[in-house]
């Protein structure tokens, strides 16, 4: 018999520690778990010269397609198949090809962003912030886009002063309100434990685990 899907919503800023959070419930689980990064779903910009998508916003809740997103979930909880876009932060848009996405048990919306839109709030039974001081976070960003992505520092600490760290504050941070649980300093053991507990009795709860 095919199990209702349990989708956590996992959300707080740049470098927080979202996606080790997520990947620690995939291991540890023991469950079938789909991770829906909110990145792939940047809005298409390819109308756009290289130069004005350097330019863009992508901090904004408006660099997201919200609309998009959501089918996908619905689609997903409705036991389809989805097409999920991918995205090339190298060239700041998304490529031509798309990966194919079962429905599984678990799905886990991962982003900075995550908790922000009402529409995918309410798909969501269980709503997680990652909470890391912001020194810890610059530099894990600095890490990640100047060896995995191939930026200049220069680049990167502007951007995060012009618009990530403001965004931060003006849009990432307030979804905190809507979260059920708040894992402090990133990969933190015990609350990372305590959220895998969480999501095993909320299934069970919700008859997608056996008892």
């Amino acid at each position: 018999m095919t199990r209702p899907s349990f989708v956590v919503g996992i959300a707080g800023g740049t470098g927080a520690g979202k996606t080790a959070v997520a990947r620690e419930v995939k291991d540890a689980v023991g469950e079938a778990v789909t991770r829906i990064p909110l990145d792939n779903y940047y809005r298409d910009l390819s109308r756009l010269p290289m130069e004005e998508r350097e330019a863009v916003n992508y901090d904004h809740p408006s660099a997201f397609e919200w609309e998009l997103l959501v089918d996908h979930l619905d689609r997903l909880l409705a036991g389809e198949t989805i097409e999920m876009p991918q995205y090339d932060f190298a060239v700041h848009n998304r490529v031509p090809e798309t990966v194919t996405v079962e429905p599984t048990p678990i799905v886990i919306v991962e982003g900075i962003l995550a908790l922000y839109e009402s529409e995918v709030r309410e798909l969501l039974d269980l709503s997680v912030y990652v909470q890391t001081d912001a020194d810890v976070r610059i530099l894990r960003r600095i890490q990640r886009d100047v060896i995995e992505r191939g930026r200049d520092l220069e680049g990167v600490v502007d951007q995060y002063l012009g618009t990530v760290k403001p965004m931060h504050e003006q849009f990432v941070e307030p979804t905190k309100k809507h979260a059920d649980v708040i894992i402090p300093e990133g990969m933190n053991r015990s609350a990372v434990d305590l959220l895998i507990e969480k999501i095993n009795a909320e299934m069970r709860d919700h008859g997608t685990l056996e008892a």
